[in-house]
């Protein structure tokens, strides 16, 4: 479950889940609810796999996402469906989605960067929960 909220001129979003790969993953999704609106729009066509080494959750998440920002902005995907795996070497990550269509995709907002501002991931006694806001 992710919640996106307001942040000054950025946008911030909000990730309670059960697992640390569930986290992520609903991490990852928000990102892409902020950038394409209605993941539903985004069919799961293609798949495409990713690679993070690291051991600090937070840093995982700034890694990650900052990984799939930047498929978006280099190669214009649009994900939305993770299968997060962490490893011993850090995480794995499955993202399914199809590249960007102006004539069917309708974009809500123009992302600019993952920031470092207010970025986290914390353990709870049952449930992870992860902040960060992005430069709109």
């Amino acid at each position: 479950m992710f919640a996106v909220f307001e942040h000054t001129a950025d946008l911030g979003v909000r990730v309670e889940a059960a697992t640390l790969p569930a986290a992520l993953a609903d991490a990852a999704r928000g990102l892409f609810t902020v950038i394409a609106g209605d993941l539903e729009q985004i069919r799961p066509e293609v798949e495409e796999a990713f690679t993070v080494p690291g051991s600090d959750p937070t840093w995982l998440l700034y890694d990650f996402l900052s990984e799939i920002h930047a498929a978006f902005e280099v190669r214009r995907m649009l994900f939305r469906e993770f299968q997060v795996t962490i490893t011993n070497d850090g995480l794995v990550a499955v993202a399914r989605g199809e590249r960007y269509d102006p004539a069917r995709h309708l974009l809500a907002h123009e992302v600019k960067a993952i920031t470092q501002h207010e970025l986290a991931v914390d353990r709870g006694p049952d449930r992870y929960t992860a902040t960060y806001i992005v430069d709109i």
